[in-house]
């Protein structure tokens, strides 16, 4: 599991794909999350503004597994 260091209170899903590298832009977000899995703490999630906040797990179908840390 890749940690990924905020240093904001909360991160969007979205943000969390372009900095993990599954998506190159934020354009690209809403169809990965229409074509992949993707799940926050285990529960299935497809809004690209959910927020995500330090000790929230997210798991992307093709692109991994991370978890969020204060940074």
């Amino acid at each position: 599991m890749r940690k990924i260091a905020i240093s904001t209170e909360y991160i969007t899903l979205g943000q969390l794909l372009k900095l993990a590298g599954c998506v190159d832009t934020g354009g690209e977000v809403k169809r990965f999350l229409r074509e992949r899995r993707v799940t926050v703490n285990g529960l299935p999630e497809e809004r690209r503004g959910r927020k995500l906040y330090p000790g929230d797990a997210v798991d992307a179908e093709g692109c991994g597994r991370f978890m969020v840390e204060r940074g």
